[in-house]
């Protein structure tokens, strides 16, 4: 009996006795030997299912063996199928050489010795199982390189768990499933074997996992995974966990089909382990950097006499760096100080370079100072202290009662007046903060009664697809109709102008006197 495992066999010949006599000496071998009577039948059979073997004979009453296996090499389907011929009439040496740079895999000639064909027949497939195991291995290493590459790439969760559970399904050809703990909690991903994935809430189960990386086999039930998911019922859980005070990773898959599927099993949920602690860390990190921005950001919105205010501040998306944008709504005196800017620059540095400009207008407005002369000191303040920052800044004072305000502008974008549903854009064009240029007068103008000045940062206007200029005409076009709720119409413009999760911070700043 061969040691190989079971194999199938197409024992291809139009005599019956010989047919007869292949399919014993090979069947007393240990394999299972299917029959075909000539090339078409041979061709017709190899369609329909795969055989680890083909024993073709060259004389066939319809065509040539010689054409049968040509044809079997070049379908890309069945052109590792390792084919022996064998033949009584085609038998020296031209006629060996030719079968063999034809495609065959072995050439035995009559009369047959059953050992000799036995021999043959086991040596072949030996080479070509370790070939396809070694092809297999190597599909499973690109699958499971092409599956780090999305979990790593993911931009949330959700994402990650996704294309975990699609790898995961793509690289064993079973239904998958990864969970772990998220922001918002637990979630599980399942995959089925079309790539079609759904994620849910999930509740593990109260054991606790160890620290590393385990396998075990387990009931699908007993995991909390839907009903009818794992035909069998049976599952095999794969585990990564880095640190006691972490959450663990679950992979859910078949059952282990050998010590390759073992392998891969384990590197597959020991990388999706940490990508999933780096996404952890960086949503971490970033919530740290969101908090500190917001902390240097105004608490609260004065309350000023016959003035309606409206802010909003949206973050980037954790897969953004944190920006410097940044409002200011004081009351000085009987006049409300409004500013909007922006650091040049995306990072925690660009957020604490916010801060101090911030703190130094709140600074110099106190002491009396005009928004040009503000202006003019935090310029000087950046050239001297933060040599090489740059940053836009709008400013102006309103005097509630009369609507008179004065504006000056480091740089930034130009705030709109509508007024009756007619939209202004209020130029003031001057250098930005930190490259100490000359800047001009102050501009003065009135709000009108029931007008609503607008002030905003280019996170709100600016796309990869457009220009700055027709992101502000698409902003008037939309900012022209002001919701009695000013709330209401500040979310109005986020939610038609910018589509989360954001790329860059936006900051909007709504003024209207009543």
């Amino acid at each position: 009996m061969t040691d190989l495992p079971a194999t199938t066999i197409l024992v291809v010949d139009d005599r019956a006795p010989k047919r007869y006599l292949l399919k014993n000496w090979l069947t007393r071998a240990g394999f299972t030997v299917h029959e075909a009577v000539d090339g078409h039948d041979a061709l017709e059979k190899v369609q329909q299912r795969p055989y680890d073997m083909i024993v073709l004979d060259i004389k066939l009453p319809d065509m040539s063996g010689l054409e049968v296996c040509q044809r079997i090499k070049a379908d890309p389907a069945t052109t590792s199928t390792p084919v022996v011929h064998v033949s009584a009439h085609a038998v020296d040496a031209a006629d060996r050489t030719l079968g063999l740079v034809g495609g065959a895999d072995a050439y035995l000639v009559e009369p047959i010795d059953p050992h000799e064909l036995v021999a043959t027949v086991q040596a072949v497939l030996r080479y070509y199982q370790a070939r396809r195991k070694a092809e297999r291995l190597a599909d499973g290493l690109a699958g499971l390189a092409e599956t780090t590459l999305a979990v790593t790439m993911a931009r949330d969760f959700t994402e990650l768990l996704g294309q975990a559970a699609a790898g995961a399904a793509r690289l064993f050809g079973t239904p998958a499933a990864v969970a772990t703990e998220a922001d918002t909690g637990w979630a599980l991903a399942l995959a089925d074997t079309s790539g079609d994935v759904t994620v849910t809430g999930w509740e593990p189960p109260a054991e606790d996992v160890p620290v590393g990386s385990y396998r075990l086999t387990g009931r699908a039930a007993h995991w909390q995974l839907p009903a009818g998911w794992a035909d069998t019922g049976s599952v095999t859980v794969t585990t990564a966990r880095f640190r006691a005070a972490r959450p663990s990773l679950y992979l859910f898959t078949g059952e282990v089909a050998d010590e390759d599927h073992t392998g891969l099993l384990t590197q597959l949920s020991q990388a999706l382990g940490a990508a999933a602690e780096a996404q952890r860390a960086q949503d971490q990190d970033h919530q740290i950097a969101i908090m500190l921005q917001r902390s240097l950001l105004p608490r609260h919105l004065p309350t000023v006499d016959r003035i309606g205010l409206a802010v909003r501040y949206e973050p980037a998306s954790p897969q953004a760096e944190i920006g410097g944008d940044f409002y200011e709504l004081s009351v000085l005196d009987d006049k409300l100080l409004i500013a909007i800017g922006d650091v040049v620059g995306h990072s925690l540095h660009a957020a604490t370079v916010m801060a101090e400009i911030r703190h130094a207008l709140r600074a110099y407005a106190i002491e009396g100072h005009t928004p040009g002369r503000i202006v003019s000191l935090i310029d000087e303040l950046m050239v001297r202290l933060l040599p090489g920052e740059m940053a836009t800044l709008c400013l102006l004072t309103l005097d509630p009662r009369t609507g008179h305000a004065r504006l000056a502008n480091a740089g930034h974008l130009p705030p709109l007046l509508i007024v009756d549903g007619k939209v202004s854009e209020i130029w003031h064009r001057a250098p930005l903060l930190g490259i100490n240029h000359p800047r001009s007068e102050d501009l003065e103008f009135v709000i009108p009664e029931g007008g609503t000045l607008l002030l905003y940062t280019d996170g709100l206007i600016e796309r990869r697809d457009i220009t700055v200029r027709d992101g502000i005409a698409d902003l008037s076009r939309i900012a022209g109709t002001v919701d009695d709720d000013l709330d209401v119409y500040c979310d109005r413009l986020l939610q038609q102008l910018t589509n989360p999760p954001h790329a860059d911070d936006v900051a909007v700043v709504a003024v209207r006197r009543l």
